[in-house]
């Protein structure tokens, strides 16, 4: 994404590209989306599931986008950028694949449910929690 578009101040960076996460399996058709501020918590990938429940359209998501995922991408800054997108391509870009595969054929009180996972950087690895429960 180019710097004069990016809405992000100069020190920071978003860790992902439209391209890196187009290239996961079961990711092409999700609602993407980069975050502009930092998330507290140091979440850098979250990924949501859309359930097809008609309580869903009255808060404004048209039957179109059910049971599918929404993806944000958080900024950190500009000088972790490389390390943190290295690590999340290798960890967390397959196992949102392979979260994102599941969800496409989990049992019916999965899919009627919201559901989220959410990954940050845990050294040179990534952690990950479930349901916005702790991160483990």
């Amino acid at each position: 994404m180019s710097a004069r578009n990016r809405r992000l101040p100069r020190d920071l960076s978003w860790p992902l590209t439209p391209t890196d996460l187009r290239a996961v399996p079961g990711a092409e058709e999700v609602d993407l989306r980069f975050v502009d501020r930092p998330s507290d918590d140091g979440t850098l990938l979250h990924a949501e599931w859309i359930p097809p429940i008609r309580s869903n359209y009255g808060v404004g998501l048209h039957p179109s986008v059910w049971s599918t995922a929404r993806i944000r991408i958080s900024p950190l800054p500009g000088t972790e950028r490389a390390h943190a997108r290295s690590v999340l391509r290798s960890h967390a870009l397959p196992e949102l694949a392979a979260w994102i595969a599941a969800a496409r054929r989990a049992p019916e009180a999965w899919i009627l449910s919201r559901r989220s996972r959410s990954w940050r950087l845990a050294g040179g690895t990534t952690t990950h929690r479930e349901d916005h429960q702790p991160y483990r």
